[in-house]
């Protein structure tokens, strides 16, 4: 058996049961780390809800709790920290898969993410316009709207 796997940016270390990013250990629980290592097996196929209970939770029937979609979101968020969120998709089909675009995605998710945080960032310094060309920076200032100051 392997000890190392990889999932996108994340080495996975089977002795450690952890994943890291660099040097940057993210610190998965046992479940958030077999998750990772079940998807990596075979990345870019879709992995039912099913198929993951049998083989992480090592149970044949299904508990019918939303354990499964607990423990994604968890390792998503941990996976966030480091700008890998990226990382799992959500099959529309049902089921989850591991990216396998070797981070193309990220690139796109990432300029995507940096446009949207652009945006909060400007929340107050708002330079979208209106119909008459008046930007709505310009309309609360002149208005006395303007909650920036």
């Amino acid at each position: 058996m392997q000890r190392y796997r990889r999932a996108g940016p994340v080495t996975l270390d089977l002795f450690h049961r952890d994943g890291r990013i660099d040097r940057q250990w993210l610190g998965f629980h046992p479940r958030e780390f077999a998750l990772l290592w079940r998807l990596a097996e075979t990345p870019g196929q879709r992995v039912t809800r099913r198929e993951l209970l049998s083989d992480v939770w090592r149970i044949d029937h299904d508990p019918e709790t939303n354990s499964v979609e607990v423990h994604i979101s968890r390792l998503r968020s941990k996976l966030a920290i480091s700008r890998a969120c990226w990382l799992i998709v959500t099959d529309p089909r049902g089921g989850y898969r591991l990216a396998a675009d070797g981070g193309s995605s990220f690139f796109a998710f990432g300029a995507a993410r940096e446009q949207a945080l652009d945006r909060l960032r400007g929340i107050g310094n708002d330079t979208r316009e209106f119909a008459s060309g008046e930007t709505h920076a310009a309309a609360a200032q002149r208005t006395g709207n303007d909650r920036s100051r």
